[in-house]
């Protein structure tokens, strides 16, 4: 899992900053509500790294 989130890593953090910022400045200045999404979109990152790996060993046939 850890090699499909490095693998990943550079381009989500981009996009995870943009959308969070865009969200701070287009939609609402609330601090808290942004951090929230901030740390949703992080830990929905770490949860797709993880299901594309399993997905990736199931295609190959080593995965049940």
């Amino acid at each position: 899992m850890w090699d499909q989130y490095k693998k990943t890593f550079l381009g989500m953090q981009v996009v995870i900053l943009m959308v969070t910022a865009g969200m701070y400045l287009v939609l609402s200045r609330e601090v808290p509500l942004v951090a929230t999404f901030f740390v949703t979109l992080q830990i929905a990152a770490v949860l797709g790294a993880y299901w594309g790996d399993r997905l990736r060993k199931r295609v190959r046939g080593t995965l049940g």
